[in-house]
């Protein structure tokens, strides 16, 4: 877990209760001015409750234009950023014609498939003019087509698995699946910092849900051991099935599951476990096929693998993998399967087309080249920032980078400063992290080139500097080492 050093820890509180004193007072005689005015529900109650939206109109809508910022691009290593302005103090944006060329440290495009490819978009075109934008229909009526048998089972191959579904949504594959494969009677173990889909999921389940410390083993044989003891709620009969999910790259948090002690313990207690791919499949492992190839597990000892393709295949939608039984039950069952439209055509094709060239079966060896540069872009970027000083979390290989900014007041402080400079960033806070851990969220990319990442580390060291997040002391330069040394003697 993230150590908040203390006097940020004090800094962060004090704003925030700024913030919400000033936000109580201003809402205070909103509410004297509200009654001296005319009611226009006409007996209807309000459909937004003052304190439901308080966050909202007091704190985000300060800083909104550091979020939802329009490109006019591909989002490519570079890409074109629309410019905004506000007449109100940002509680509505305009835009301009003004468009900024900036860096993009911000997209999921891990392998740089998101911009045009000289293998997958022509096929991606060609797909187009034959099967059309959308099936139109889901995949029980007239919805699959030859493109998504290939790509079912060309995922199946790829992850290791007898078999694949795929679905037209990423989070619908985590919050409609976990309702089919688990209800009222079973139990839910999930780490603390899953994904919102995986929430939401569970709660729509049924099943009784326990949380363990993030990425902590340890603490997961406790909660397992105690609830195997206790059993069920109230009869405590033995629970009917027990599922225990975690993630392979955590996307707030950049870091590694620590997934072969986790699947020792769910073999111990005869604990289903349910991967999350979506940041780590074709990002990380020699072939890009994810955590379980770089960290030697064999896939056989994962019961469900879910994954995206929104990330490294630079398209949409997400899969489940497993064993054949469980697939074709899931096609019966699902109902992003029965009802949800099925995934586009063409999506289907470029991802079918990005695998093809991760595997090398394109006939070139570019796969093997953007899965070794993401890995060299990554680390050296994580290295060069934590000798500046900053906060950065996360593992090696990761190509997600988060830097810990903590105070609200940084948080548009070092976006807006970073635009200036063409370096487009993605800022992360409440409720998509903790009130306290506000962060900046770096994704790096196999597009981008030596040259790019220079560039965004000199920006980040000045801005750093200005708005006062190295919460460490930086290493000296070797130059100034060796400097150093030649006075001496």
């Amino acid at each position: 877990m993230i150590a908040i050093p203390y006097l940020a820890a004090l800094t962060t509180y004090f704003s925030y209760g700024l913030l919400f004193a000033f936000g109580q007072i201003r809402d205070f005689f909103r509410k004297i001015l509200d009654w001296s005015g005319s009611n226009n529900l006409q007996g209807y109650a309000p459909i937004c409750v003052a304190h439901e939206d308080f966050y909202v109109r007091r704190l985000y809508l300060r800083i909104q234009d550091c979020f939802g910022r329009p490109i006019t691009s591909a989002p490519d290593a570079w890409f074109d950023v629309v410019e905004r302005y506000s007449n109100d103090n940002n509680k509505t944006l305009k835009r301009t014609t003004n468009i900024s060329r900036c860096l993009n440290l911000g997209s999921y495009n891990y392998l740089g498939f998101a911009a045009a490819d000289e293998y997958c978009t022509p096929r991606v075109i060609e797909s187009l003019r034959k099967y059309s934008p959308s099936t139109c229909s889901s995949r029980v009526d007239a919805g699959t087509t030859a493109l998504h048998n290939e790509l079912e089972k060309c995922v199946a191959d790829f992850v290791g698995k007898p078999a694949a579904i795929v679905f037209g949504m990423g989070y619908v594959t985590n919050s409609a699946i976990l309702p089919v494969l688990i209800g009222k009677g079973g139990l839910i173990i999930s780490d603390s910092l899953n994904h919102n889909s995986i929430v939401n999921g569970a709660r729509g389940s049924g099943a009784t849900i326990r949380v363990f410390q993030h990425n902590t083993p340890s603490h997961l044989e406790e909660v397992l051991r105690e609830q195997l003891a206790e059993g069920q709620p109230r009869t405590h009969r033995p629970w009917k099935k027990i599922m225990v999910i975690v993630e392979g790259i955590y996307s707030m948090e950049g870091d590694l599951c620590k997934l072969p002690e986790i699947i020792a313990i769910c073999k111990k207690y005869k604990a289903y476990i349910y991967l999350d791919e979506a940041h780590s499949i074709g990002a990380v492992g020699k072939t890009g096929k994810g955590v379980c190839e770089l960290l030697g597990v064999d896939t056989a000892d994962v019961d469900i693998m879910m994954g995206t393709f929104t990330k490294s295949f630079g398209s949409c939608g997400g899969y489940i993998a497993g064993s054949k039984e469980l697939i074709q039950y899931l096609k019966y069952t699902c109902p992003a399967h029965l009802y949800a439209t099925s995934i586009s055509p063409p999506a289907a094709e470029q991802i079918k087309s990005s695998i093809k060239v991760i595997l090398g079966e394109d006939g070139s060896n570019r796969g093997p080249q953007k899965l070794a540069q993401i890995r060299e872009n990554s680390n050296f970027f994580r290295s060069e920032l934590q000798k500046m000083g900053f906060e950065v979390i996360g593992d090696d290989d990761s190509p997600v980078v988060p830097i810990m900014l903590y105070n609200p007041a940084k948080i548009p402080a070092f976006s807006r400063e970073c635009l200036k400079q063409n370096v487009a960033v993605v800022m992360v806070a409440f409720p998509a992290t903790p009130l306290l851990l506000a962060r900046v969220r770096v994704c790096i990319s196999a597009s981008h080139t030596k040259e790019d990442l220079v560039k965004a580390l000199k920006v980040f060291d000045q801005v750093g500097d200005l708005v006062g997040i190295k919460y460490f002391p930086a290493e000296p330069d070797k130059e100034q080492e060796e400097d150093k040394i030649v006075k001496l003697d």
